[in-house]
């Protein structure tokens, strides 16, 4: 009887283990972020419901079914053995500069910005830009593993990995220039990861660095009526956040997240509380964070920012033990991606850098980012289950 009661056990624990694969410690904070997500998303749609003649319940319910699917997502793809992803990056990159294309030229405008493809018969948008940033890191990941052998050689290497990420930067920019940014500079980490030569990230880094110098003379330099695009939007914001402009939108912004974290002082619990929801324009995704400190105050502000370089440390574990360098490239990339944007995204909240319009990573409202992201989580703990398994294997050997 001991001996079946103990199969049992085993038998048990046995399916968790199979159920729960890949980096434990990645699983239990996307679930606990997922928990905040929905806390703070119920509480700052509360304005938003009002405005739009429905109960709160429909956007909690919302919430609650894209954290569904997003961990359904990422226990869907975490089972595929992660070599296959390199083949999969191909074939999303080259379909993401289309798509990108299109978005610039018929995308739908959301908030003065055309970022967004609407899907024929369910009216439900996306955001390109998603689909691309996944798409590129992969891809990367999977160039830089490829040419390892010629890893040090300026046309073999460094030109065919480069164009890539500047023709997908490119196609992001006029629509969102923080992606963009935030993609490129994770991309040229990535690479310098990757084992790129240190000269060559120095020259990009030059050379960028006076790309965008110019680009901002210029951007100061033309008078508004001769702008096109979005450089107007670039350029107020730019001077809401080092002029402190009372009038401007943006200020407008900021100055209520402000409020907000003011309002929360150091510990607080006060879920549904929040009172600066009912002026933030975008308090359950642009401005999300600073909804959580008034809520939650400044430690539950900080454990967020904890909750974040904990998966990046958990992410550079897993580079340290993957076997190939297309699985360590892969989780780095996608881990540092995320953890990028989330800090810019608290970083605006607190007014360390100019309004940029980036979500927060599985915690702000939204559909198509919290699809890529829990993607992205997949493929990490994909890696991650592989090298479990290979750890087991060379134990039982």
């Amino acid at each position: 009887m001991a001996a079946i009661a103990e199969e049992k056990k085993d038998g048990i624990g046995g399916m968790m283990v199979s159920f729960l694969q890949g980096d434990r410690m990645i699983w239990m904070v996307v679930i606990i972020l997922f928990i905040f997500s929905m806390l703070a998303v119920y509480s700052a749609t509360g304005t938003l419901a009002y405005r739009m003649q429905v109960g709160n319940e429909k956007y909690l319910m919302k919430q609650i079914l894209m954290a569904v699917s997003g961990i359904l997502l990422m226990f869907g793809t975490h089972l595929v053995d992660y070599k296959y992803y390199s083949r999969i990056s191909q074939v999303l990159w080259f379909a993401s500069i289309p798509l990108l294309i299109y978005t610039m030229a018929f995308g739908t405008e959301i908030n003065s910005a055309s970022r967004w493809l609407t899907l024929p018969g369910v009216g439900l948008t996306f955001q390109t830009s998603d689909l691309a940033k996944l798409a590129l890191i992969m891809f990367l990941a999977r160039q830089l593993s490829l040419k390892q052998d010629q890893i040090k050689d300026f046309k073999e290497a460094f030109i065919p990995i480069l164009l890539p990420i500047i023709v997908t930067a490119l196609l992001i920019a006029p629509e969102n220039l923080s992606t963009a940014a935030i993609l490129f500079f994770t991309s040229v980490f990535v690479m310098f990861i990757g084992r790129i030569a240190i000269k060559h990230i120095a020259l990009l880094f030059g050379a960028s660095t006076i790309v965008f110098g110019l680009f901002f003379l210029l951007l100061f330099a033309l008078p508004d009526s001769m702008m096109v695009g979005r450089m107007s939007t670039w350029k107020h914001r730019i001077e809401n956040f080092s002029e402190n402009k009372e009038d401007a939108d943006e200020d407008y912004q900021v100055l209520q997240a402000k409020i907000a974290i003011a309002k929360g002082g150091v510990f607080n619990i006060n879920p549904g509380g929040s009172e600066q929801r009912n002026f933030l324009p975008h308090p359950y995704s642009d401005f999300i964070y600073a909804i959580i400190i008034e809520e939650y105050g400044l430690i539950g502000g900080a454990f967020i920012v904890l909750l974040y370089l904990f998966l990046l440390y958990r992410c550079i574990r897993i580079v340290i033990k993957a076997p190939k360098a297309f699985g360590a490239l892969l989780a780095v990339g996608l881990g540092v991606a995320l953890v990028i944007q989330a800090m810019i995204n608290m970083a605006v909240a607190v007014n360390l850098v100019p309004v940029t319009g980036v979500t927060l990573p599985l915690v702000s409202m939204g559909g198509s980012s919290v699809i890529f992201t829990s993607l992205a989580f997949g493929i990490i703990l994909s890696v991650s289950r592989n090298i479990e398994t290979e750890e087991k294997e060379a134990g039982f050997a």
